[in-house]
C-alpha cells in the first residue's frame, strides 16, 4: 500500500459530518463553519528525523521555524491567516539540551514572524530521533476559501517562485557539495527554512479571480494530480514554461541530475498551485508583483486525464503521464 492509497481507504470510508464541518478529508486543510461569515481552518503535519531532516546539517533554529512553516504553508493554501500553533515534540533519550532550546526558538520566533500564537501541545520521550508534530489553526471569509476541487476546463494553470530548489538543496546538503558554490545559497535555504506564501495565498483567495489552489510539498507530479482529481478534470504542463533558476541548473550538473525531474518530483518547495482564467493573466502578475513574488503560468486545466507533461515544438508534440509521481513516504524510502 502506497500513501496515496492509504489515504484513499480513509476518504472512502463514509461517515456523516458533524455540524458545522464543511470540508473534512480531502484538501490541505478541514474547514469548520465559525459563524455567518468567518471559517476555521485545521491542519496538520508531522516532521521525523532522517525522513524530513537531517540533524547533521540542519541547524536546530531553521528546523524550528520550517517545523511551523510547512504548517502554514497549508493555512496559505487555502486563502487563510494563521493563528493558533499546538506542538506535540517527541524526544529520543539523551538528547541535547541545547540543541532543543534552539529549536524552540525558531518556533516562537517563526511563529512571531507569521503572526500566530503557540498556544500548547505535548511532549513525549521517543526511542530513537527527534519528531515534531504541529496542529494549526488559520481562519478567513467563508465565500473566499480555495478548494483543490475548483478547476475548471480552460483555466491556466500558475505557479509561484522556483520549482526544484528545495530537492535541489537537500541533494547539495547530502552530497555535502552546498559549500562550493556562493549561488547554491539559495538552494539550500529553501530545503532548511521555506517560506509559506501567506500574503500571496491570502491575496489570492480575497481576488476573486482563482478558482482553485493547493501548495507544492510533494512535487509538481502528484499536487497538481489533486487538483486534477478533486476537479475531475486533467492538465496538461509545458516543461519549457516550469520556472527553473540558473542554481538549480547548477546544481543538477554537480549531482548528475535533471533539474525539471527536481522540479516536478521533488517537493518541499512550499510555493502555491493555483489555477484561474487566461484572461486575467495580468491581473495576477500584478496581485503577485505586490507581494513580491513572481507567479509563472505553466499549463492549463483540461478534459483530458491526470496530469500530463508536454514537450517538442507545435506539431511535434509528446505527452508524458505524470500524475502521483512526486514524493510517496511508502513508496520513497
Amino acid at each position: 500500500m502506497n500513501e496515496l492509497e492509504y489515504i484513499r481507504s480513509l476518504t472512502m470510508q463514509r461517515q456523516p459530518s458533524p455540524p458545522g464541518v464543511m470540508l473534512g478529508l480531502g484538501d490541505d486543510c478541514a474547514v469548520i463553519r465559525k459563524d455567518s461569515q468567518r471559517v476555521q481552518l485545521l491542519s496538520m503535519d508531522t516532521l521525523v528525523e532522517t525522513v524530513h531532516f537531517e540533524r547533521r546539517f540542519h541547524p536546530p533554529a531553521l528546523l524550528g521555524r520550517k517545523v511551523v512553516s510547512v504548517n502554514v504553508s497549508d493555512i496559505a493554501a487555502m486563502g487563510g491567516t494563521p493563528l493558533y500553533v499546538l506542538l506535540s515534540s517527541g524526544l529520543p533519550p539523551g538528547f541535547d539540551a541545547s540543541w532543543m532550546l534552539a529549536f524552540n526558538e525558531g518556533v516562537l520566533a517563526a511563529c512571531k514572524d507569521y503572526g500566530c500564537a503557540l498556544i500548547g501541545g505535548d511532549t513525549v520521550a521517543s526511542p530513537g530521533g527527534f519528531s515534531f508534530t504541529i496542529t494549526i489553526v488559520g481562519e478567513m471569509d467563508a465565500q473566499a476559501v480555495l478548494y483543490r476541487s475548483g478547476a475548471q476546463a480552460g483555466d491556466t494553470v500558475f505557479v509561484s517562485g522556483q520549482l526544484g530548489q528545495a530537492a535541489g538543496g537537500l541533494a547539495l546538503l547530502s552530497a555535502e557539495l552546498a559549500d562550493t558554490r556562493p549561488i547554491f545559497a539559495e538552494l539550500t535555504a529553501k530545503h532548511l527554512n521555506p517560506e509559506a506564501r501567506v500574503q500571496l495565498g491570502s491575496r489570492l483567495a480575497a481576488s476573486g479571480m482563482v478558482h482553485a489552489m493547493m501548495d507544492s510539498s510533494d512535487g509538481l507530479a502528484t499536487d497538481l494530480a489533486h487538483i486534477c482529481t478533486a476537479s475531475g478534470l486533467g492538465a496538461q504542463i509545458f516543461s519549457r514554461r516550469i520556472p527553473l533558476a540558473e542554481s538549480l541548473r547548477h546544481a543538477a550538473r554537480c549531482c548528475q541530475a535533471d533539474p525539471l525531474d527536481w522540479a516536478l518530483r521533488g517537493g518541499e518547495d512550499f510555493e502555491l498551485i493555483f489555477t484561474a482564467p487566461a484572461r486575467y493573466e495580468a491581473s495576477l502578475q500584478k496581485l503577485a508583483h505586490d507581494c513580491s513574488v513572481q507567479i509563472h503560468a505553466i499549463g492549463v486545466m483540461d478534459k483530458g486525464q491526470g496530469v500530463r507533461l508536454v514537450d517538442g515544438e507545435r506539431g511535434s508534440q509528446q505527452e508524458t503521464p505524470l500524475s502521483f509521481q512526486g514524493y510517496d513516504h511508502f513508496r520513497n524510502r
